[in-house]
């Protein structure tokens, strides 16, 4: 992430690990391996390091680490940024600065994989523009069912790929009469009852 501020390039980057990092943070490391075996949970502990590399770099920059523990593991993770401490301070850096990014990017490759934002292989430029449309109104109208009816269900914090195939991809028999339109959905469905209170709400914040 790079940005111009009063006419100076500010940058916060990811960093690659290495053992010269990891040793920097190994005290971290195991306090926050400790607090996750007291706690259960993940945590996270964050320090500023001076760092410098053997030949690519002039000179030394401000990394951030986090010094992670995960149920699965160590997760030790390093940013370098022109950003001063007494302008930002480490966790919020990562927190609010680095994340944001990424979860960006995680929002982008949810359309584009999801809902196939990615398939512009038609044969004119209308065409392709039209496809990606599709795709990112299809993206709207799930943002919009996540925050309207998902709230409070085990889908509140679902992607979009797994609410149209655990939610909206249903097997069901559409009956049409001349006062309404029947939908029987199998009761073998594992998101019946999911599907039914999604309906509610809906109807609800549609009065």
């Amino acid at each position: 992430m790079v940005w111009c501020e009063e006419n100076e390039v500010e940058y916060v980057f990811g960093l690659a690990r290495n053992p010269r990092l990891e040793a920097g943070i190994a005290e971290e490391l195991a306090e926050a391996a400790l607090k996750a075996k007291e706690s259960g949970k993940p945590e996270r502990i964050f320090k500023e390091l001076s760092y410098r590399t053997r030949k690519s770099w002039s000179l030394e920059r401000r990394v951030v680490a986090k010094a992670e523990h995960l149920p699965k593991g160590a997760n030790p993770r390093f940013i370098v940024t022109s950003l001063k401490s007494e302008t930002i301070e480490a966790r919020e850096l990562y927190e609010t600065i680095y994340c944001a990014r990424g979860e960006m990017e995680n929002r982008i490759e949810e359309c584009q994989l999801d809902l196939f934002a990615d398939r512009t292989s038609a044969a004119s430029l209308r065409a392709n523009q039209l496809r990606l449309w599709f795709a990112s109104l299809a993206y709207v109208l799930i943002t919009a069912l996540r925050r309207i009816a998902l709230q409070g269900t085990g889908l509140a914090q679902a992607t979009a790929g797994t609410i149209r195939l655990k939610l909206l991809k249903l097997g069901a028999l559409v009956t049409v009469s001349v006062r309404r339109v029947k939908i029987a959905i199998a009761s073998a469905c594992p998101m019946k009852e999911a599907f039914i209170d999604v309906h509610r709400r809906l109807c609800l914040a549609a009065a």
